[in-house]
C-alpha cells in the first residue's frame, strides 16, 4: 500500500514535495450520460449506532501561507461546506512558526495577516472550533504553554483541541537524515519526542487544565511504522505511546492514499480505513491505561494523492469523512482549503482539469476564478444535507463495492441516506429497504452532486425505496418517519455530579415487542454507572438500553420501566430524541 505525507505548496518548506512515504442557491447540474443502469441493493439499519457525529468531525487546515486565509469569502467557504474545525497554522508550517511574532524558521513562507487573532476572527465566524498545532521542531514547551495561556486566559477563545508538532517523524530519523519537518533537536529519536511532548503537556496543562492535547503517531501500515529507530528498542508509535500514553488526550493519524488507478483510490475509505483505526485504538487501549477510553482519534490531514481536483476526489472526500467518522474519529480535516498549484503539472481527468492542487477551493489564477471549490468541496458540502452534530450515524450496507452507502439518524426521527456511486460509466437503480425505521410514502427531498457539477441539485424524486443515482455521482435521500408509535417518559432525581434516571416507555403501535433496545443520545456528559430492569451499553454520548430477559416482551398498548444511574460534571441535559428498535418515539 502506498501513502505520501501532506503535500507542500511551492512556497512552504519543500522537503515534503520530495519524498513519497510507503502506505497503502441550489441550482440545477447537468449529469453525463450513461451507459447502463445497474441493480444495487442497500439496507438501512436505524438501529445499529456507529458513532455519533461530533461538531467536530468535518474540518480542514487554513496554513499561514495562504495570503486570502482571511479574506472576507473563507468563513462562507468554510460555513456553507459544513466544516466544524479549523487546523492552524497549517501542515510542516507549524514545526517552524512562532505565534507570538507571526514568523517562522527555517524561511518558511509566512503571508501577510495570517497572525493567530486575524485567524480566529475568522474561525469564529464560520462558526468551527480550532485545532491548534504547537512548535514542537523549533519551539519550546514554554512558548506553547504561552499560546495556551494568550488563547484561553488573555483573550478567552476556550480552544480546546491542542497538538504537539506535526508529520514530527519526518525530521529524517528514519531516512538518514533526510527528512520534510523541521527539527532542531539534537535528537530526532521516538524517544526524544514523546519525552519532550510530556513536558509540553505539562507546561500547556499547568496553564489551563481543561485543553485535549494529542500526540502524532505514524499512520498503521505506512512508512515508517514498524521501523525501529537509533536508539530506540521499538517502533515509533509503541515508544510514544508507551512513554507518552497515559498522559494524551487523543491520538493523531493522516491519511493520503496513494491510488494506480481511479477505482483503486474509491476502494481505499472501505479497505484501509477501519484496519487503521482497530490498529490506533489497539495501541491506545495498550499504553493509556484506565484512561484509554477517552482518548480520541484525529486525522488532522486527510485527502488523496491523484485526482485532486476532478470527480474522483468528490467521491472520496465525503466517503473518506464519513467512512473515519463510523470508525471513531472525532475530528477529520482535509488537507486543505486552500494549497496553491503553479498548474506546470496539470491533466485531464474525466472531462476536468486536475491542477496538482491539494486545495478544496482554486487559490491560483491559473486555475480559473479564485475560490471556486473544486469536486471535493461539492463532496464534503452534501455532508451537510445528510447530518449534523449530535445526529447519529447508523448502519448502511450495499451490495456491490462500486456504491458505498452512509446514513444518519436524526434527532427529529428522520433517516438520511447517502449513495455514492463509483461506476464512471453507469448509473446505479438503488433498492432501499430499512430496519429499525418505516419511511413515510412521501416523495423524498434528494440533494445531489453529479461529475463535474458547479454546484448542489435538489430535487423531489424517486421513493423511499428506489433511487436512481448518476454515474460518478452522489445523492442524499432525506426521508420521514410514517410516525411515533411509541412514547418515552424520561425523569430523574439530580444532585451535583450524579443522578438517578428513570425511563418509561410505551408501546402504542409496534405490535407485539419481543426484545426492545432504546436507543438515545446524553446532551450532557453523563456516565452511567448502575443500572436497573436495562442493560445498558455506551459509547461518548451514544446509550443503547437493551431489555433482560425477564423484560423483553412488551405488547402493543402496553409500557416497561428501567432506571440507571449516572454521574457528571459540566450537564446532565435530558436527551432530545428517543429511538425504541430504531423507530423515533414521542416525549413527556
Amino acid at each position: 500500500m502506498r501513502w505520501s505525507c501532506h503535500p507542500t505548496p511551492s512556497r512552504t518548506v519543500a522537503l515534503a514535495a520530495t519524498l513519497t512515504l510507503a502506505f497503502a442557491g441550489v441550482t440545477a447540474a447537468t449529469a453525463p450520460p450513461a451507459a447502463a443502469t445497474t441493480a444495487v441493493s442497500v439496507s438501512v439499519d436505524a438501529a445499529q449506532q456507529l458513532a455519533v457525529i461530533p461538531n467536530t468531525g468535518v474540518g480542514t487546515n487554513l496554513a499561514v501561507f495562504d495570503s486570502t486565509m482571511n479574506a472576507s469569502d473563507t468563513s462562507g467557504l468554510l460555513g456553507n461546506a459544513g466544516i466544524g474545525a479549523v487546523r492552524y497554522p497549517g501542515g510542516s508550517e507549524a514545526d517552524v512558526y512562532h505565534w507570538q511574532s507571526g514568523t517562522s524558521s527555517g524561511g518558511a513562507y509566512v503571508a501577510p495577516n495570517t497572525g493567530f487573532d486575524a485567524f480566529m476572527g475568522t474561525a469564529r465566524a464560520a462558526g468551527a472550533q480550532p485545532i491548534i498545532t504547537v512548535n514542537y521542531g523549533s519551539g519550546t514547551p514554554q512558548e506553547a504553554a504561552a499560546w495556551v495561556q494568550y488563547a484561553n486566559q488573555t483573550k478567552g477563545y476556550g480552544i480546546k483541541y491542542w497538538e504537539v508538532g506535526n508529520e514530527v517523524y519526518g525530521n529524517g530519523e528514519y531516512s538518514n537524515g533526510s527528512g520534510w519537518e523541521y527539527d532542531t533537536h539534537s535528537s530526532h529519536s521516538a524517544t526524544t519526542y514523546a519525552d519532550n511532548l510530556v513536558q509540553y503537556i505539562s507546561a500547556m496543562k499547568a496553564v489551563d487544565p481543561t485543553i485535549k492535547i494529542g500526540a502524532v503517531l505514524t499512520t498503521p501500515g505506512g512508512w515508517p511504522d514498524g521501523v525501529v529507530g537509533p536508539g530506540d528498542t521499538m517502533d515509533w508509535n509503541h515508544t510514544v505511546l508507551s512513554i507518552a500514553g497515559s498522559k494524551i488526550d487523543f491520538a493523531i493519524v493522516h491519511t493520503y492514499p496513494s491510488s494506480t488507478s481511479e477505482a483503486d483510490l474509491l476502494g481505499k475509505p472501505q479497505s484501509l480505513i477501519p484496519g487503521i483505526a482497530a490498529t490506533v485504538r489497539s495501541l491506545i487501549n495498550q499504553y493509556a491505561g484506565s484512561n484509554a477510553a477517552n482518548v480520541g482519534i484525529a486525522v488532522t490531514e486527510a485527502n488523496s494523492t491523484s485526482y485532486r481536483d476532478t470527480a474522483p476526489n468528490g467521491l472520496f472526500a465525503p466517503d473518506e469523512l464519513l467512512t473515519w467518522m463510523e470508525n471513531g474519529a472525532f475530528n477529520v480535516d482535509w488537507w486543505a482549503l486552500r494549497n496553491g498549484s503553479d498548474c506546470s503539472g496539470t491533466t485531464w481527468v474525466d472531462g476536468a482539469t486536475d491542477y496538482n492542487d491539494y486545495g478544496m477551493v482554486a487559490s491560483s489564477p491559473c486555475e480559473g476564478s479564485l475560490d471556486h471549490p473544486f469536486p471535493a468541496y461539492y463532496g464534503t458540502q452534501l455532508i451537510t444535507k445528510l447530518g449534523a452534530a449530535g445526529d447519529t450515524l447508523v448502519k448502511a450496507a450495499s451490495s456491490t463495492s462500486l456504491l458505498s452507502a452512509h446514513a444518519v439518524r436524526r434527532a427529529d426521527g428522520d433517516v438520511d441516506v447517502m449513495l455514492i456511486n463509483k461506476d464512471p460509466n453507469n448509473s446505479a437503480t438503488v433498492n432501499l429497504s430499512y430496519a429499525g425505521f418505516t419511511p413515510s410514502s412521501d416523495t423524498p427531498t434528494v440533494y445531489s452532486y453529479l461529475e463535474n457539477g458547479t454546484s448542489i441539485n435538489s430535487a423531489t424524486i424517486g421513493s423511499a425505496t428506489t433511487q436512481t443515482v448518476p454515474a460518478y455521482g452522489i445523492t442524499v435521500v432525506q426521508l420521514h418517519p410514517t410516525s411515533a408509535p411509541c412514547r418515552v417518559v424520561y425523569n430523574k432525581n439530580e444532585w451535583a455530579g450524579g443522578m438517578v434516571g428513570s425511563i418509561t416507555i410505551t408501546n402504542n403501535g409496534l405490535g407485539q415487542l419481543n426484545g426492545w433496545d432504546l436507543g438515545f443520545n446524553f446532551a450532557g456528559d453523563d456516565k452511567v454507572t448502575t443500572t436497573w430492569g436495562a442493560t445498558i451499553n455506551q459509547s461518548g454520548p451514544s446509550v443503547n438500553a437493551l431489555n433482560l430477559s425477564s423484560n423483553g416482551s412488551v405488547p402493543q398498548g402496553g409500557n416497561v420501566q428501567f432506571a440507571f444511574q449516572s454521574t457528571w460534571s459540566s450537564s446532565d441535559a435530558d436527551p432530545a430524541t428517543f429511538w425504541l428498535n430504531g423507530t423515533a418515539c414521542a416525549t413527556g
